[in-house]
């Protein structure tokens, strides 16, 4: 099962003098990442590179801001892939101490940077959720609430019209039973709404 980061956790390496600050953080997309690297820019207006990894699918993306190719993002990248992560940011900001590394002890001082920053991160399986919708008459709101609370469902939105329609969401694997048990208790009065374009009913 893949895993992804309960929060974010720093690390600091000096390496012949130069400075090496890594961090990794749970990050879902690309967007997102490039918000990271540009505030870490606006924090270290001195520093000679802020490199980034991020593992998230089909928005991953290894860069290495300006060091020579393939020894910073790409190395930060795969020790992210070695940990079974995914939906995970790794960024290591760069102050120059005036000796080269070369391109073998960049790549090891990227490597270490974020590996030990994962030594001291909290990993967490990824939880992937179903959203449900469906409409209730009135007099089953309460029940179908009570069923909610008690599968840990997310309840994300109530719309009262002819009748009420919930929509909420709660991992997919507990999702089917959710729905064999509402479909009893409700005794089919519940109606199932299927989102566009959404896998049908198991």
């Amino acid at each position: 099962m893949p895993l992804t980061l309960a929060a974010p956790v720093h690390s600091e390496l000096i390496i012949k003098k130069s400075r090496f600050i890594g961090c990794v953080q749970p990050m879902a997309d690309r967007a997102g990442a490039q918000k990271v690297v540009a505030a870490l820019w606006a924090q270290h207006p001195g520093a000679r590179h802020v490199c980034w990894a991020l593992l998230a699918g089909g928005q991953s993306a290894a860069v290495d801001d300006g060091e020579p190719s393939g020894t910073a993002g790409r190395p930060m990248l795969d020790v992210l892939r070695h940990q079974d992560l995914e939906g995970v940011l790794a960024t290591v900001v760069r102050y120059f101490g005036g000796v080269k590394l070369g391109a073998g002890g960049l790549v090891r001082a990227y490597t270490d940077a974020v590996a030990q920053a994962l030594l001291q991160a909290e990993k967490v399986p990824i939880v992937r959720l179903a959203t449900l919708r469906c409409m209730v008459p009135y007099a089953l709101e309460g029940l179908l609430r009570r069923e909610l609370d008690a599968a840990g469902a997310t309840l994300l939105t109530v719309a009262h019209g002819q009748a009420v329609t919930l929509c909420f969401s709660l991992p997919e694997d507990s999702a089917a039973a959710l729905r064999a048990r509402l479909a009893e208790a409700g005794q089919g009065r519940i109606e199932w709404i299927e989102e566009a374009g959404a896998p049908p009913a198991p």
